[in-house]
């Protein structure tokens, strides 16, 4: 299991279109892959649950990810929430 801490930085923060773009990157790998705020848990992977975190810009995040492509996966979701990919 991987667990790493990310800034948003996303000019319009996590709001409907870079969600879906998120569930999209999260939904190429097999690992099971979770986004924790300050008080929730969200399954990367499910547009439902993603679309009740919408959070701003600058906000940190915590991502999980486990199983056998955990690694690229926190890589890939790390570098979107940066602004450096998709």
């Amino acid at each position: 299991m991987i667990t790493k801490n990310v800034k948003i930085q996303l000019e319009s923060g996590l709001d409907v279109r870079p969600v879906a773009v998120l569930v999209q990157v999260a939904n190429q790998y097999s690992s099971q892959i979770y986004i924790r705020n300050d008080k929730h848990r969200f399954n990367a992977k499910s547009i439902m649950g993603m679309m009740t975190l919408c959070t701003e810009n600058a906000t940190e995040l915590e991502i999980t990810a486990e199983g056998a492509d955990e690694a690229e996966a926190v890589v890939e979701i790390e570098k979107y929430l940066s602004g450096q990919s998709a």
